[in-house]
């Protein structure tokens, strides 16, 4: 990608319905008609695609219907993510299953969801495959089910030559060991299948779990063979997969990791993958859009030259230095787009802020 370019933002649909946890699988929020959902995604500035979850919103009987929607609202199916995770039946594992008939069942979802993406127009199947692993010692088959994962993934990007198909790694959750869980033995297995269709997702949450610097992983999987195919934005504490807005924790790291994409010529989406269980969905992912906006206009061909000498240097002092400098100049910036609106409520002065973005 020219570095001029802006970058494309989407996010998966269901980021924007009533997200549930373990410990209230009713959820915190009312339930959102997938209409809705789209129409808030659609107003969200800077959002110009949808990822979508095969079952869950898009099917072979409802295409027709989605692609409707998505096309009156403007936006782009940018992905379709099979269902490989969520059902009874894919407990024990979907594509690395010991149970042929369970394979051969995750397989005919993965061609579903292929055919679905032709006829949608989309042109990435994005394969997170939560249940492919293990929980305990002497339960897994380490060389026979990495072999049919592998196979299998070959064989149905094999067919569907002009989909792309992105490897999403975690290293736990739902499963306490997952057979895809960093950057290299992903990018081992997207290699393993020959195909120049298959590449990798990094989920930056998944990436921070798994104890990657996750601009070091991008460029890894750019350096060999241009496989970063998709990203997925989150943020987290490192130790489990919170799914909180971007830029939340991790602000430097996000800094770079966006440098580097830059540097490297990613050319795909920034997605939003996030799960705000409490918060307003459509006002979490607003401010996670605006949080990547905000640094991608920092990041100026000035700028990005400025890194590039000091990553010459390699003097962490100077680092240091340069970046506080920049939240300094950021914060100026932010704070001459800010207007304040003073009135009398109740006898008591309240104050609300709105906040420019213009760096």
């Amino acid at each position: 990608m020219n570095p001029a370019t802006p970058n494309r933002y989407s996010v998966i649909l269901g980021n924007l319905g009533n997200t549930c946890d373990r410990f209230l699988p009713t959820g915190y929020k009312e339930v959102v008609p997938k209409p809705e959902m789209i129409r808030q995604a659609a107003a969200i500035p800077g959002i110009e695609g949808i990822e979508l979850v095969g079952s869950w919103d898009i099917t072979e009987d409802n295409v027709v219907e989605v692609k409707e929607l998505l096309e009156d609202a403007s936006l782009a199916c940018v992905s379709i993510i099979p269902d490989l995770f969520s059902q009874k039946r894919w407990g024990l594992g979907s594509l690395s299953a010991k149970s042929a008939d369970t394979r051969r069942q995750a397989f005919e979802e993965c061609r579903s969801v292929s055919r679905i993406a032709r006829q949608i127009g989309c042109p990435l199947i994005n394969l997170w495959l939560g249940q492919d692993g293990y929980d305990y010692p002497l339960t897994a088959d380490y060389r026979g089910q990495r072999s049919a994962l592998m196979e299998n993934i070959r064989t149905v990007a094999a067919e569907f030559p002009d989909l792309k198909f992105a490897l999403e790694y975690k290293p736990k959750e739902p499963r306490n060991f997952s057979f895809q869980a960093r950057a290299a033995d992903t990018l081992l297995m997207a290699r393993e299948t020959g195909l120049s269709n298959v590449g990798v997702c990094i989920d930056v949450g998944h990436s921070f779990m798994a104890g990657e610097n996750v601009a070091e992983s991008a460029v890894l999987l750019q350096h060999y063979g241009e496989k970063l195919f998709h990203m997925h934005f989150n943020d987290n504490y490192r130790s489990w997969d919170d799914d909180m807005i971007v830029g939340s924790v991790h602000l430097v790291e996000y800094l770079e990791l966006l440098f580097w994409l830059k540097e490297t010529g990613y050319r795909g989406w920034y997605s939003m993958d996030q799960y705000p269980y409490r918060e307003d969905g459509a006002a979490a992912v607003r401010e996670s859009v605006a949080f990547l906006r905000d640094i991608e206009k920092l990041l100026t061909a000035e700028r990005r030259q400025q890194i590039r000498t000091l990553l010459a240097k390699g003097d962490a002092t100077l680092s240091t230095k340069w970046m506080r400098g920049l939240l300094a100049a950021y914060g100026d910036s932010v704070m001459q787009g800010v207007t304040e609106h003073r009135h009398l409520d109740n006898g008591n002065e309240s104050v609300s802020v709105e906040t420019g973005t213009e760096c």
